[in-house]
């Protein structure tokens, strides 16, 4: 059960996932019908003009398919991640790969998406890349995107420092081309896992084979030796060519476009695909894509923070900071010191953070209306605001400095004050109102 298919006949059955039969065309249609869903349901497109292949999307664009992805309820997300990542565990290895059923020389087949007006083209959005980091000799997965330049060539978006363009610099320090596998139609799990920003050194596939309670299987690839999950729909291998370049630019998280990069460019050895193969794509910028990126991120926000300060509650990454730029915290306050060193330490966890607010144990952090109540009654300006200036931030940001990585940054402690009197910040309750039901007294 550990495948994309298991999970699409998970979702089936729970009533989470729709099927257009309806031709569409990967040219913004398919880009357009999953923006205008936006995670409430997954889609499958079985009927696409370009290709024979079947596409799903959405996948994983609520909390409920999240949970459902890796087994737990929807209050037990960051526990089964935090879990994960400290029991992580090898996966077995087996001789043949369901994706091995077919091979091909190029990607003209595949259904790649053309999702906004303003890209230098179409993308692959949901491409997981496996390299073996050149110190420790693990394997890393990590989520990359990929532009077709021809059929056998595409750019390959690599962030500077992270681990595949730290392996990449490597190999060209060497002058070496990096051989790279890559994955497309996965279960949302080894996604999950991908997204996370491990320890340099570690392999995130351990961390997906935890969330799949130990039932993941890989299989070597025969060019680059590389493993990866069997049940895979598509797979690349292939390595990225040390010294050529392609200019690219697609949206973001934000829902913004990025700027103008020139990016390495991989070349396709082989592709192999599942016979009736499901291509993933990803819409940037929605939910699917915020959460994929987000819920690691706010799972390792709540580990960190909860380990040093018991007095936090919850965190929570915002839907109006993209999940990637503004968090909550929630808090049981002790002493009037506890909101600023916690402010600090959340920025330090996450550095791309350019806002984190505070708040008290009555107030959701998941509800911007009772987060802006909590400003509103309990924040003074003057005393209860921190202001980082020129510090490194996401690169991500339009309104940054994007070239050095310099942002500024603001931590609000929205707090009560423990030197007034509590009852001028108790919220004012009405006894039995819950009991009432409306439709006894207006009745027809």
């Amino acid at each position: 059960m550990t495948d994309l298919r298991n999970f699409i006949s998970l979702i089936k059955k729970s009533g989470d996932l729709k099927t257009i039969k309806n031709p569409v065309s990967t040219k913004y249609e398919i880009a357009g019908i999953t923006a205008k869903v936006d995670g409430s349901f997954a889609i499958l497109f079985e009927n696409i003009r370009e290709s024979k292949f079947n596409l799903i999307a959405n996948l994983v664009g609520t909390r409920k398919r999240f949970s459902q992805a890796i087994g737990t309820e929807e209050t037990k997300i960051h526990e089964k991640i935090i879990s994960a990542i400290k029991k992580s565990k090898k996966p077995t290895i087996i001789s043949s790969g369901k994706f091995m059923q077919n091979k091909l020389k190029n990607i003209s087949q595949i259904p790649i998406v053309t999702h906004f007006e303003k890209e230098s083209g179409p993308f692959i959005t949901s491409s997981i890349v496996y390299v073996k980091n050149p110190e420790s000799g693990n394997q890393n997965s990590s989520f990359h995107r990929m532009m077709p330049i021809d059929k056998k060539h595409l750019s390959i978006r690599m962030v500077e420092g992270r681990h595949l363009h730290r392996c990449f610099t490597d190999a060209k320090e060497h002058g070496e081309d990096l051989k790279i596998a890559v994955t497309i139609g996965v279960h949302p799990a080894i996604s999950i896992a991908g997204a996370y920003q491990a320890e340099w050194g570690a392999d995130e596939i351990n961390i997906a084979n935890s969330l799949l309670e130990g039932k993941l299987a890989l299989t070597k690839l025969p060019y680059t030796g590389l493993m990866i999950p069997s049940g895979t729909e598509i797979v690349m291998e292939g390595k990225v060519l040390q010294d050529k370049t392609q200019s690219e630019w697609m949206v973001e998280m934000l829902q913004t476009y990025d700027h103008k990069r020139k990016q390495p460019i991989f070349e396709l050895e082989h592709l192999y695909f599942r016979n009736n193969p499901i291509f993933h794509d990803v819409l940037s910028g929605f939910s699917e894509h915020r959460l994929l990126m987000g819920m690691p991120i706010e799972s390792k926000l709540n580990g960190e923070l909860k380990r040093e300060f018991p007095q936090v509650k919850k965190i929570s990454m915002t839907n109006g900071g993209c999940k990637w730029l503004h968090a909550v915290v929630q808090i049981r306050k002790r002493n009037e010191a506890d909101p600023k060193k916690i402010i600090k330490k959340t920025f330090q966890a996450h550095r791309s953070l350019k806002q984190v607010t505070v708040v008290d144990d009555d107030i959701d952090p998941n509800n911007a209306e009772d987060v802006e109540y909590a400003m509103a009654t309990r924040f003074q300006a003057d005393k209860d605001l921190i202001i980082l200036s020129k510090v490194r931030g996401s690169s991500l940001d339009p309104s940054s400095d994007q070239k050095n990585l310099q942002t500024a940054k603001m931590g609000i402690d929205a707090t009560k004050s423990l030197k007034k009197r509590p009852e001028g910040f108790e919220k004012a309750k009405i006894p039995k109102i819950d009991k009432i039901k409306l439709k006894n007294y207006f009745k027809k």
